[in-house]
C-alpha cells in the first residue's frame, strides 16, 4: 500500500533497486531541464522535491532492514547527484535525513494526542527526574518485562 517492497527474508534490496533506478531516471530528467536553461538553484529544488522526497518516503519503515551494500548504493547515488550539481554540498546524508525524519515522527507522536501512534507510547514516568542521568528527549517509562513471548513483538502493550 505504501509502495515499499520488503522480501520474505526482510530484505529491502529490491526496494532500494527501484529507488536507485527511478532516481537515475530523474537525474536524466534533471539533465534535460538543465540543457533547457533551468538554473542550479531551481535544479537543486527539483532534486529535493523529487529524489530526496522519494528516498525519505517511509524510510522509517524500511531503513532498519537495509544492508550495507544497499546503503552504499544510496550514498553513491546521492554523491553522484552532488557531482552533477543537482544537490548542494551541504545536503544532509541519507542517514541524517532518516534520523531527522524519525525524530520528527517521534516528536509528533509524543506531543499530539490525536496522532495515530500516540496511544502506543508508554505512560510518562517521573522516576528518571530524581537521578542524574544522560539527557533523554522524552519522559516515557519502559514497559515491564512480563513474558518471554513479548520479546518477539515489535510493539509492547
Amino acid at each position: 500500500m505504501l509502495s515499499v517492497v520488503i522480501a520474505d527474508d526482510f530484505s529491502v534490496t529490491q526496494h532500494v533497486q527501484q529507488l536507485v533506478t527511478s532516481s537515475a531516471q530523474m537525474n536524466y530528467a534533471l539533465r534535460v531541464l538543465s540543457c533547457h536553461g533551468l538554473d542550479n538553484a531551481a535544479l537543486q529544488h527539483v532534486y529535493r522535491a523529487t529524489i530526496v522526497a522519494r528516498l525519505t518516503y517511509t524510510a522509517s519503515a524500511w531503513r532498519g532492514f537495509i544492508k550495507a551494500s544497499d546503503r552504499q548504493r544510496i550514498n553513491s547515488m546521492m554523491d553522484h547527484a552532488q557531482c552533477l550539481g543537482y544537490s548542494s554540498p551541504d545536503t544532509p546524508t541519507f542517514e541524517e535525513l532518516c534520523d531527522t525524519a524519525d525524530d520528527d515522527l517521534f516528536r509528533k507522536a509524543l506531543w499530539s494526542p490525536d496522532h495515530l501512534l500516540h496511544p502506543l507510547l508508554p505512560q510518562s514516568s517521573t522516576v528518571s527526574q530524581h537521578y542524574n542521568l544522560r539527557h533523554c528527549a522524552h519522559s516515557l517509562q519502559l514497559s515491564e518485562h512480563l513474558k518471554q513471548l513479548l520479546d518477539s513483538n515489535f510493539l509492547s502493550w
